[in-house]
């Protein structure tokens, strides 16, 4: 049910400058252990997964999805909402979330895990994010460089899909890289020096497999590369120099979504 209080109809409420500060700062965001979402598809999927902390909700949004009242929106004056929305156009829904925290020791038993490296742009890191849920994998481990998984671009990107997923974080991929190695799981970079394509790659994978995706800009780094079982490539015509960091990703992991 919508809470019992009033109406919030100052743009410079204290409650409304934070929830802008966390949508703004990844500081602020990583000190309070709090994410930002907007729109009420995407904040009542993150709920099924994800701990709301605070909501805030216009009239006319709780008239339209009146499934939203079941977070617990505090209301808010169009104006307000204005003031709250990421985007140019408000959806008039807006929740703080607490930041999931997966154990790292979920490396230990995944069996199909995406690993990125230095992939800034927010739109793939949210598009590999959506493909790797939806075709089965169950793990991602960001390395250095990588957009924040929670910021507000990628949420819009990934469609909630950083809160059914757990994403991990590492200070030195190829360390990590060579930690799953050990304990069986091929790890395989995309990357086109010395690669081979991927219909080469092989399906069978016993201790599991890791795919690797680097900035489309500046790929993986010769040391992460180096760190990896194989090099693999997607074959294409002489039309296009390369595809985004978002696009090779997916084809990939829909490649190995069939790896158990």
């Amino acid at each position: 049910m919508v809470q019992d209080c009033a109406e919030i109809t100052s743009r410079d409420n204290a409650r409304i400058k934070y929830a802008c500060a966390v949508r703004d700062s990844e500081k602020q965001r990583t000190a309070d252990g709090l994410f930002f979402a907007e729109g009420p598809k995407l904040c009542l999927e993150l709920a099924k997964s994800c701990r709301p902390r605070a909501a805030y909700a216009t009239a006319a949004a709780l008239q339209k999805t009146p499934e939203l009242a079941a977070l617990a929106p505090v209301p808010v004056a169009p104006h307000v909402a204005e003031k709250l929305a990421g985007t140019k156009s408000s959806q008039g829904v807006f929740v703080l979330f607490e930041t999931p925290s997966p154990d790292p020791a979920l490396l230990n038993s995944a069996r199909r895990i995406l690993a990125l490296e230095g992939v800034q742009d927010p739109g793939n890191v949210g598009t590999l994010l959506r493909s790797a849920a939806a075709f089965g994998f169950n793990a991602v481990v960001l390395g250095p460089g990588c957009a924040a998984p929670f910021s507000p671009k990628t949420l819009r990107s990934s469609m909630g899909a950083a809160g059914r997923l757990p994403v991990l974080h590492s200070d030195d991929l190829p360390a990590t890289l060579q930690a799953l190695r050990q304990r069986g799981v091929t790890c395989l970079a995309a990357a086109l020096y010395r690669s081979r394509p991927l219909s080469e790659a092989g399906r069978e994978f016993p201790g599991g497999v890791c795919v690797v995706i680097g900035s489309e800009g500046q790929g993986l780094r010769d040391e992460t590369v180096e760190a990896c079982d194989a090099a693999v490539r997607i074959p294409m015509t002489d039309r296009v120099e390369s595809l985004n960091a978002g696009v090779a990703g997916s084809v990939l992991l829909w490649h190995f979504r069939g790896v158990e």
